[in-house]
This record gives structure tokens, C-alpha cells and sequence, in this order.
């Protein structure tokens, strides 16, 4: 007897994304499809102090910044889901999703961390999965070589926000540091296995333009 075994095909592969999306933004960090990977922990040798016992101001600058990285990593589950959804090259269809697992973990971290410092996600989550959706669907529709030169300059931007938060991190929040740092190594992977896998170069007007929608995020979730 033969069984009818097909490949999913894009209504499959959009219900999904539509799991994987309210996961993302309203499911908390047990509901979040990662890797599985621990949250990345400061060095033993550190004298590193509890959330609890940084003062008001660097809480609430740590809280900030760490607010802006979850708001980051929601869209960056929704850049690679939209951008998954209409990969034509099914290798490239699961370097996206891989890519997107690990990113999960980075999310999952965030929101632990700010558990920790006793603070909030961004309320605009909604927004920022459904816009960078669109975004990474538009950058799939233009071909897997575009889509794949989109991943790389995204993850260079993002590798160039993560050294300036770690340099804007309180000292003692060693914790967030250990988070920061390792979601930077894997962006910076991300992006040139992007660039090795065939990824263009965007024409200069984009990533003028990603630049200039990542700053009205961050200004935004930092406070919202």
C-alpha cells in the first residue's frame, strides 16, 4: 500500500510561521522554537552582581537596552520567517530556518534577562514582527541571491548595534554582557554564511534605509 506523502507546501509552510510568530511575540521563553542552547553565563572569575543589586539608574539603562535587543530579535524571527515563506532554493529555505532557530535562543535570553531586571518587553511587538515580516517577504519575492545579500547586510548592522549596547552596558551587569556577546558571534556567523552562500550586495540606497527604520525601532522599544 502506498502512502501519500507530500512535501509542505506554502499554506503548510505560512500556518507554521503563523505559530512560530505568535511564539515569538506572546509565548515567553519556554514557547519560543530555539536550539536549546543555556543562557549564556558570565565568566566564574567575574565578580558579577545580581539584577538586584545594580542601582536605579543602571537597571534602568540595562533594562532599556535589553528591551531593544528582544524588540530586535522579534523581528529578526519575523525577517527570516517571511523571508523562509518564499525561498525558491529549498537549501536556502533551511539555512533561513536554521538561522531563525538560533535566533530564537537570542530571544528566549533576552527575555530571561529582562525577567531578571524585573522589566518589561516592548509593547509594540506586534508591530515589529508583522512590519519586519513584510519586509523579509519583499527581500525573498526579489530572489534568493538578494534575499541572502538582505541577511548579510542586516547581521552586519546588527553585529555594529550589539558592540555599541555592550559599550553602553552598565560594568556590573556582567549577566547581559554574556548575552550580548554571544548573540554577536552569531550574528556575525549568520551574516557571512549569507555572504558565502551567494548573497548580493544590496544597491546602496537599502541599507541606508534599513539603517534609518533600525533606529526608529530601537529609539521606540527603548522606552516602549
Amino acid at each position: 500500500m502506498e502512502h501519500d506523502i507530500r512535501r509542505p507546501g506554502r499554506c503548510d509552510r505560512l500556518i507554521s510561521i503563523i505559530d512560530q510568530g505568535l511564539r515569538a511575540v506572546a509565548g515567553g521563553p519556554q514557547a519560543i522554537l530555539g536550539t536549546g542552547r543555556p543562557l549564556p553565563l558570565p565568566p566564574p572569575d567575574t565578580n558579577a552582581l545580581p539584577a538586584v543589586a545594580l542601582d536605579a539608574a543602571a537597571r534602568r539603562e540595562a533594562a532599556g537596552l535589553m528591551r531593544v535587543n528582544h524588540a530586535g530579535e522579534v523581528a529578526a524571527q519575523a525577517l527570516y520567517h517571511g523571508q523562509a515563506m518564499v525561498a525558491r532554493d529549498p537549501a536556502v529555505r533551511e539555512f533561513l530556518l536554521r538561522a531563525a532557530r538560533e535566533e530564537g535562543d537570542h530571544l528566549a535570553w533576552c527575555e530571561r534577562r529582562l525577567a531578571a531586571l524585573g522589566a518589561r518587553t516592548s509593547l509594540l511587538n506586534p508591530l515589529w514582527y508583522a512590519g519586519a515580516f513584510g519586509i523579509g517577504a519583499l527581500a525573498g519575492l526579489a530572489g534568493d541571491r538578494l534575499s541572502l545579500g538582505f541577511i548579510t547586510e542586516t547581521e552586519r548592522q546588527v553585529e555594529g548595534h550589539l558592540t555599541e549596547h555592550l559599550g553602553r552596558l552598565p560594568p556590573a551587569d556582567t549577566a547581559s554582557r554574556a548575552v550580548l556577546e554571544q548573540m554577536r558571534s552569531d550574528e556575525a556567523r549568520h551574516g557571512l554564511d549569507a555572504r558565502t552562500r551567494g548573497g548580493a550586495a544590496l544597491p546602496p540606497p537599502l541599507p541606508r534605509l534599513m539603517r534609518a527604520v533600525s533606529r526608529v525601532m530601537t529609539r521606540t522599544a527603548y522606552w516602549a
